[in-house]
């Protein structure tokens, strides 16, 4: 059974940093990406990298402030926020793909999802 399970979210002011976690199990996956969703807002992408790191895709907001990494051996991807703002907050999360083509960016091409994390940034 795949599970993708996050954590590390939190309350944080502004200017703060925050690392989330996404524990995978259960499966291999080719791409794995974060999403957010704020309140009264549709869900965003916000980061995708492929499992052996060769590429990565940021949306243009957080780009020089978050930072995707991944540690196979743990089957572990890590988001380091830096430098946070009140509009990040949002409930973060996980997305795997089986797949390696296709639009990265579309959460419909996601095949799991996590249940999500809450960050929230104060000003």
């Amino acid at each position: 059974q795949v599970q993708l399970v996050e954590s590390g979210g939190g309350l944080v002011q502004a200017g703060g940093s925050l690392r989330l976690s996404c524990a995978a199990s259960g499966g291999t996956f080719s791409v794995y990406a974060w999403f957010r969703q704020a309140p009264e807002k549709e869900r965003e992408f916000v980061v995708a990298f492929s499992r052996n790191g060769g590429t990565t895709s940021y949306t243009d907001s957080v780009k020089g402030r978050f930072t995707i990494s991944r540690d196979n051996a743990k089957n572990t991807v890590y988001l380091q926020m830096s430098t946070l703002k009140p509009e990040d907050t949002a409930v973060y999360y996980c997305a795997a793909r089986i797949l390696y083509g296709g639009n990265w960016r579309s959460g419909e091409e996601y095949h799991y999802w996590g249940l999500g994390t809450q960050v929230t940034v104060s000003s």
